[in-house]
């Protein structure tokens, strides 16, 4: 189970690469796979690349282990695994594309301001 604080952390190591638009929806009780996901758009390949190797280095040190990444090296969309959370790294087009958010639409969205 994360914590409040390891779901904070993980918010922040998106920001330090400028990730926008993150959304966190709490699964609990929808999905028996994982208990979070973060969504969260990169502008271009490259930054969905720079957002993903940060939170691969940096997600460890706050205790959330990456268990599994998908998506590289194409990087339009990057899925990280990190078991009760589920990070999404998608680029504008893949994001509006697929629309996680509607498709999740009965998870509540949890509000927390990056520190």
């Amino acid at each position: 189970m994360l914590t409040d604080k390891q779901l904070q952390d993980a918010l922040s190591i998106v920001e330090e690469k400028k990730g926008h638009d993150p959304i966190l929806l709490n699964l609990q009780g929808i999905s028996t796979v994982t208990d979070y996901f973060l969504i969260v758009t990169g502008n271009t390949t490259t930054q969905v690349k720079a957002i993903t190797d940060n939170l691969d280095e940096k997600l460890p040190k706050v205790g959330v282990s990456v268990l599994h990444v998908e998506g590289l090296p194409e990087a339009k969309w990057v899925l990280i695994d990190a078991g009760d959370l589920v990070i999404h790294v998608m680029t504008p087009e893949q994001r509006e594309f697929y629309h996680l958010e509607r498709l999740w639409g009965d998870a509540k969205e949890v509000s927390f301001s990056v520190k």
